[in-house]
């Protein structure tokens, strides 16, 4: 028997003879859903001041295009573009599909371009689920400028909402702006776990 083993096995005892309580019943009774529609001009914009407010930038696709727009957001990126392999090829066609790299190859592109699962109004988060356009987590850690395509009818108000249309089961990343911590003396440093500049291109 192994450590592991008799440690569970005491823990079974102990529980078989307490008796096992009954999981309690989780209460529902909290505000479940917003008050606009997802992707309703309301909730876009206050998707976007939430965003501006945690300084990441937004551009909106729905004039100009959303290969436009991540040109534009690209502008003034030195260096080469990664996008996931299932990204649509129209949106960035300079991409560079990941093909598996190291965390040192990684490190030698200037910027990502990915999709999104889903988006919360009310706190500004994007959330990523390793889906075909947005690739394994990796990618939008490394690179310091991450341009992030959010469709309109991806976004909801509240957070119920968000975790309603995603996976349990899959890996997810929630993305509320730029990477940033205030943790040595208050100072906010950015880009320290993950990109320095992000920008969200509304489509």
């Amino acid at each position: 028997m192994s450590a592991r083993d008799e440690v569970l096995a005491r823990v079974r005892a102990a529980n078989a003879h307490a008796g096992s309580p009954g999981v309690p019943e989780i209460p529902r009774d909290y505000r479940r859903s917003g008050h606009h529609p997802p992707g309703s001009p309301a909730v876009l914009e206050l998707l976007t001041d939430r965003l501006l407010d945690y300084r990441a930038s937004v551009i909106d696709a729905r004039v100009v295009g959303v290969q436009e727009a991540i040109r534009s957001a690209l502008s003034e990126v030195d260096g080469p573009v990664l996008v996931p392999p299932g990204l649509p090829p129209d949106w960035c066609p300079d991409g560079v599909p990941d093909n598996g790299f190291t965390a040192a190859g990684l490190d030698g592109f200037a910027a990502v371009v990915t999709g999104c699962a889903a988006a919360c109004a009310a706190t500004g988060t994007i959330a990523l689920d390793a889906g075909p356009d947005q690739g394994r987590r990796a990618l939008t850690l490394v690179p310091d400028v991450h341009v992030c395509v959010v469709r309109a009818d991806q976004v909801v108000e509240t957070v119920p909402e968000l975790l309603a249309r995603l996976d349990p089961v899959r890996p997810t990343t929630f993305i509320s702006g730029p990477s940033a911590t205030s943790d040595i003396e208050l100072q906010r440093v950015e880009g320290v776990h993950g990109p320095r500049t992000l920008t969200v291109v509304l489509a």
